[in-house]
């Protein structure tokens, strides 16, 4: 299993000569199986120059699995290459709503004014589904997702192979739901799908004082996100969805603070990085 990150910035596209080394593009990631399956997680700008990758490389069938429907993890999804290709099959795949249906819901930004184009005239064959409750397969990935503490429905994933696992979780702030260290992990928000995974992709969004200043926003601080990874027993934890405010140097300092709280825990916190390859056994 291959992890290629196309887009690690949150909240807003932070393009300019200050974000060059860790990225502007918002949230998408693609994991590529060993037997060609290609899954896209989340639809952020970043999906646009994955999309021009993919239809170089000839790739038919595409499983988009969306966290949930904030602006930055959609906002690509207009500009995905594939889904103007009428020989393409796209399987969306997102957080049910009580309301309207995922279809429904994604239309509303392929209409106007916000684009000049119907949803019912994209070329591409889309299914749209909602994430099941239990664990489902794709290609031989077993795909997990589950709800999380983040405004608005919203999951996280976790795709294992026989040999690895992947936990993703860009917009989450357990923390909001009460002390994370210590607690079962039946109580806390995001452990069904990131307990012992391999890699942990976790919202990193804020340092600690900025946190205190924006509870309940859905985000989380640095030192929760390696409270949380320590929590669920995660081996590796990636550092995700950059403050837009946050420059290549803050990046930088927030690394090296994720470290410093993390000592000898073994999760060495990393930045996650537009174009960084994660290689998993």
């Amino acid at each position: 299993m291959r992890l290629t990150i196309w887009g690690c910035r949150g909240s807003v596209p932070t393009p300019g000569p200050e974000t060059l080394e860790c990225g502007g593009n918002t949230s998408c990631v693609e994991v590529s199986l060993d037997n060609g399956t290609v899954l896209v997680l989340d639809a952020g700008t970043g999906i646009r120059r994955l999309g021009e990758q993919l239809v170089e490389r000839g790739t038919k069938r595409v499983h988009l699995l969306l966290t949930h429907l904030h602006l930055d993890h959609v906002e690509g999804l207009r500009f995905f290459s594939p889904l103007w290709d009428a020989q393409t099959t796209i399987d969306i795949w997102g957080p049910p709503s009580p309301i309207l249906s995922l279809k429904e819901r994604i239309a509303r930004s392929f209409s106007p004014p916000l684009f000049p184009i119907d949803l019912a005239a994209v070329p591409a064959h889309v299914e749209f589904r909602d994430v099941a409750r239990e664990q489902w397969t794709i290609d031989g990935a077993t795909v997990t997702a589950d709800l999380v503490v983040h405004p608005g429905p919203t999951v996280g994933f976790r795709v294992e192979t026989v040999t690895s696992s992947f936990a993703y979780l860009p917009d989450h702030e357990p923390a909001l739901a009460g002390r994370i260290e210590g607690r079962s992990t039946d109580w806390l928000s995001g452990a069904s799908v990131a307990e012992n995974a391999d890699v942990l992709f976790h919202d990193a969004q804020y340092f600690e004082d900025e946190y205190e200043e924006r509870i309940g926003w859905g985000h989380s601080s640095v030192g929760d996100a390696v409270t949380f990874s320590r929590a669920v027993g995660a081996r590796r934890l990636l550092l995700f969805h950059h403050e837009p405010a946050h420059s290549d140097a803050s990046l930088e300092e927030l690394e090296a603070h994720a470290r410093s709280l993390a000592g000898g825990d073994g999760s060495s916190p990393t930045l996650a990085r537009e174009g960084m390859v994660v290689e998993l056994p």
